[in-house]
């Protein structure tokens, strides 16, 4: 049977692996571009483009390879050769600026067991809209699911006034098990306490219905008060779901990673840990119950969401398999959980973590460690290990660094300015891992940059936004501080903190140690001038391995799509996209030949190339 890509994660568990082994180490050299499509943005809709980030990763389903733009047009492919088969667009409206830019990252197919095979919308596709609306369509053919909701559609409420039209909206796919579709949010950071919740919601897959709703700060205060002390849960909202979701038929499991409660950066308005927020949280798919959870960051004041799809894996422990929960952080840490339980696999231990918040703050004095696998990145910066191209910018990051609270992970956010180390964008990030079920080997893909988080007073708040109207200072509306959010850069636009800056990382889950590690990325389009060095960049999107023992990604931010000997970390070959690759790859077997296919279309906010571009390579015929 030939290698499909049926789900964004490649499965509904997310475990990015494929079984074509046509292209391996010894051939992937010889990759080429075979056809690429464009869809049109870059025209139509070029004022939004600017607020936009092309992030979407195909499925092969109904004889198509489907994607979602950046502006929620669903496209349909020939597999072969590119060629457009039928298009759906929504019609979101642009002209504003979205919570998390302009994103689909991908549309999810669903089999109604209960309608015959040919029907209309037997097979159909489910998408999350950047205007917060769920949309069901025929897979074959595109067309609506008039049965669904109103029309193909239900306008999701996010229980609230909105502050303008980019504060809330669904950007990842939505997850389905047992006739429940599920979706999450992204909700505008750090711009009021009593922001909306992140509530995740579920619906009948062939009727749209509604059939129960799980917000993590409401179910958190109610069933656990010490953990949202003194009504602080009245004030609080988010704790959403915006990463991707996975999803266990078998088990009738939905497994969420969830995010910080509002505002980021001071919790004095939500006193406690804040029990489901930053949790890898297990619901009953008919029910939205919690069957289990488990908080990788008490009371979180630095952002430190859970960002990526949990991946459910099956390992191998004592001769026997074991299905687990793999769950990587921005921390760069990785959580290995029992599926069914959510017991550690790996040890988990909770150590002192700094003090000394700001006035009003009540930090949690430990934070959870995993004994195994080793964090990925460092996690301390010292004047010491101030990086720079000449002495000069040199000095200059030692000085920002020296003048800064940094006290290792979970130093708490000050007036002084404190350094996030590994900053908020990972560690790891959306693009998750992939893992090989032969060789029990994790492959992810780590950022290493670092941010100044300082708190403002509420009275001096006004007159630092208008002294910095291009920097992103936010008002954190209900508490007393407001915040800036500063890269950690030197006078040349390069991280402070030493390279490499991005990197692909393999580890072994038999044991939980590291395999290998491989810079990922160049700066050829990020420096000044030509460097001679490999000092790998941040990277946004994740990698996909396949039974062929390669490894592919794109993610870095010099344009290319890469791959990787899966056995040795080698780089074996890489692909020059037209606009940033910024996108999880996917790869496929369609009458023979396998592809492999990228989205190629940039990320605003990293200012990599944006382009309307989706690309495919394959070997030469």
């Amino acid at each position: 049977m030939a290698a499909g890509w049926s789900h964004y994660g490649g499965d509904a568990g997310g475990q990015r692996h494929s079984a074509a082994a046509q292209i391996t180490p010894a051939n992937v050299g010889t990759l080429k571009p075979v056809w690429t499509y464009r869809t049109g943005d870059m025209k139509t809709r070029a004022d939004d483009m600017k607020y936009s980030a092309f992030e979407g990763t195909p499925i092969l389903v109904a004889g198509s390879l489907i994607f979602c733009s950046p502006f929620n047009e669903v496209i349909a492919l020939d597999p072969g050769t590119g060629a457009e088969k039928w298009r759906y667009d929504p019609e979101v409206k642009g002209g504003y600026r979205p919570a998390n830019q302009f994103v689909c990252r991908g549309v999810t197919q669903w089999t109604d067991a209960e309608a015959a095979p040919g029907d209309l919308c037997a097979s159909r596709l489910f998408m999350g809209t950047v205007d917060s609306r769920l949309i069901a369509l025929d897979a074959p053919t595109g067309q609506p699911c008039l049965g669904f909701g109103a029309e193909g559609q239900v306008q999701v409420d996010p229980g609230m006034e909105l502050v303008g039209p980019g504060e809330f909206h669904i950007t990842s796919p939505p997850a389905v098990a047992r006739g429940v579709v599920i979706i999450g949010s992204a909700i505008s950071d750090n711009r009021r306490a009593d922001a909306p919740s992140g509530t995740v919601r579920a619906y009948d897959a062939r009727t749209g219905a509604a059939l129960w709703d799980f917000n993590p700060v409401a179910r958190g205060a109610e069933d656990f008060p010490d953990d949202w002390q003194y009504g602080s849960a009245e004030r609080t909202g988010h704790a959403n779901v915006w990463a991707p979701m996975s999803a266990d038929e078998a088990r009738g499991l939905f497994f969420l990673p969830t995010s910080s409660p509002s505002p980021d950066f001071f919790g004095g308005e939500r006193i406690g840990d804040n029990r489901y927020a930053n949790s890898v949280v297990a619901l009953e798919a008919e029910t939205g119950n919690v069957r289990w959870h488990f908080q990788t960051v008490h009371h979180d004041v630095w952002d430190y969401d859970l960002p990526a799809q949990p991946s459910l894996v099956t390992l191998q422990r004592d001769g026997k398999p074991l299905d687990a929960v793999v769950q990587v952080t921005k921390q760069g840490f990785v959580f290995v959980f029992d599926r069914d339980t959510g017991e550690p696999v790996f040890e988990i231990e909770e150590r002192q973590v700094p003090q000394g918040g700001v006035l009003g703050e009540v930090l949690s004095p430990t934070q959870p460690f995993p004994i195994a696998p080793p964090p990925l990145v460092p996690q301390h910066l010292t004047p010491d290990d101030a990086w720079g191209l000449t002495f000069w910018d040199r000095k200059a990051c030692r000085e920002e660094i020296a003048g800064a609270r940094s006290e290792g992970l979970y130093t708490p956010p000050s007036e002084q300015g404190t350094i996030l180390f590994p900053f908020t964008g990972g560690g790891a990030n959306w693009g998750g891992m992939a893992f090989d079920p032969a060789s029990q080997i994790m492959y992810v893909n780590t950022s290493r940059a670092a941010h100044i988080v300082t708190l403002i007073p509420r009275a001096d708040f006004a007159a630092a936004k208008a002294a910095e109207p291009k920097k992103e200072i936010s008002p954190q509306e209900g508490t007393a501080w407001g915040m800036k959010r500063d890269l950690l850069l030197s006078p040349l636009d390069l991280p402070c903190n030493p390279p490499p800056w991005g990197m692909l990382h393999a580890i072994d889950l038999n044991d939980g140690t590291i395999v290998w590690e491989s810079v990922l990325g160049t700066v050829r389009d990020l420096a000044p001038f030509p460097l001679p060095w490999k000092l790998g960049t941040p990277n946004f999107g994740g990698p996909v391995v396949t039974a062929g023992g390669v490894v592919f990604i794109g993610a870095a931010m010099d344009d290319y799509l890469r791959a990787f000997d899966a056995a040795t970390g080698a780089e074996l070959w890489k692909g020059r996209l037209p606009a940033g690759g910024q996108a999880t790859p996917m790869t496929y077997e369609w009458e023979g030949r396998q592809y492999v296919v990228i989205a190629a279309g940039g990320h605003a906010r990293a200012t990599t190339k944006l382009g309307d571009y989706v690309m495919a390579f394959a070997l030469p015929e």
